[in-house]
């Protein structure tokens, strides 16, 4: 690709970067100095600005679910294109970019319009590299670390993402905020919008008041649903559900939450998000629906996880139970939906965040598994 001058816009030329490395399960993730390639034909190197920290980050971190390690995680990246390979056609140098889950585009699944739920998934996104292996990062020593994780991995000053998993967005939102939207808050948007497709006028549940519980309460009010329902064991994130869209909030600490949403919604709700991960609370979720209620599965659990529920009880009121990934949203087009929403005021996720510096980013995990930050945010040094 080149400009009007005609002046190459692409780069192979590597670049330093500062990269945040996951080197041992459950360990503190380690600052390292290290070089990225540049783009391959069909690949953009992005200047990250900011990167969200997600709950899946710290499953792979854990390694609650595999993938290998030594790895640069993160994958809420935003930032601004700085080479792209000849083969990219949607951006260019300059351009504003939200990066988000990677997918192959060639599966029978890509094809059919849901590409959050594409075959290749695990090796795209899990792997440790590209589908072909190879991996475009390397720390001081020389030595490759793992990486393209969700097509990205965003702690580090520079990403080398897909043309696949990038979202062009207007300069004039404000790009610092933007990275979760590409996971988290899509997820839970996304769930209630696009998966489920949550009707005006009807009853919806959280189970789980974090970043994506509370993007789908947002999506909920959004959706013109009219009884909005959040369950949580933290007060402070039920008065902010409250604020953004719930009209009751249930404190599952306090009083059992089947009976408490079937004594709000009379009998039921329409539809229920599991957001927690929690196989428990996943029966909650399906034993509080009502008659042809839908309960929609988005927490990452530990891997070869298994739950119950009563089969009676799900066939026989015709509940369904939907796993969902990513919201089942194709994110070009979800991702500036939710920036026009925001502008309006409509979906204020912005009252989720809370902004960390890089080298913080042990305690900004921290704060998001104690529960003090909902969506921990990492500005990158300029």
């Amino acid at each position: 690709m080149r400009d009007p001058e005609g002046e190459t816009l692409t780069s192979s030329k590597a670049r330093p970067v500062t990269m945040a490395v996951a080197r041992q399960a459950r360990s503190p993730l380690v600052l390292e100095s290290g070089e990225i390639e540049g783009p391959r034909p069909d690949e953009v190197l992005v200047r990250v600005v900011a990167t969200g920290v997600c709950h899946t980050d710290m499953v792979v971190r854990d390694q609650d679910f595999a993938a290998p390690l030594p790895m640069v995680l993160g994958h809420e990246g935003a930032g601004v294109v700085e080479a792209v390979g000849d083969a990219v056609t949607e951006v260019v140098p300059g351009d504003h970019v939200v990066m988000t889950y990677m997918w192959c585009g060639h599966c029978h699944t890509c094809e059919s319009g849901h590409p959050a739920h594409c075959e290749n998934m695990g090796p795209l996104n899990f792997g440790g590299g590209r589908l072909d292996g190879t991996t475009a990062t390397k720390d001081a020593d020389g030595h490759a670390v793992h990486d393209h994780f969700f097509g990205q991995s965003s702690f580090s000053t520079f990403a080398l993402a897909n043309e696949k998993n990038i979202v062009k967005v207007d300069k004039d939102a404000e790009l610092e905020l933007l990275g979760p939207l590409g996971c988290g808050i899509q997820t839970g948007a996304g769930a209630v919008l696009q998966a489920l497709n949550v009707k005006a006028g009807s009853s919806f549940v959280a189970f789980g008041a974090g970043a994506v519980g509370l993007a789908a309460v947002m999506a909920a009010r959004v959706a013109g649903a009219t009884t909005i329902i959040a369950v949580d064991i933290t007060p402070s994130r039920l008065a902010l559900a409250l604020e953004i869209g719930a009209t009751h909030v249930v404190n599952s600490r306090e009083s059992d939450p089947v009976v408490a949403v079937r004594e709000i919604t009379g009998g039921g709700a329409d539809y229920s998000l599991e957001c927690s991960g929690r196989a428990e609370v996943l029966r909650q979720a399906i034993d509080s629906l009502a008659i042809l209620g839908a309960c929609g599965i988005v927490g990452a659990t530990r891997e070869g996880t298994e739950a119950s529920f009563n089969v009676n009880d799900v066939m026989i009121p015709g509940r369904r139970i939907i796993g969902i990934v990513q919201g089942d949203v194709v994110s070009k087009i979800f991702i500036p939906r939710l920036i026009a929403l925001h502008k309006q005021g409509r979906f204020p996720f912005d009252r989720l965040v809370r902004f960390y510096p890089f080298d913080q980013i042990n305690e900004a995990i921290a704060d998001s598994e104690s529960g003090v930050t909902i969506k921990p945010i990492l500005r990158m040094p300029a």
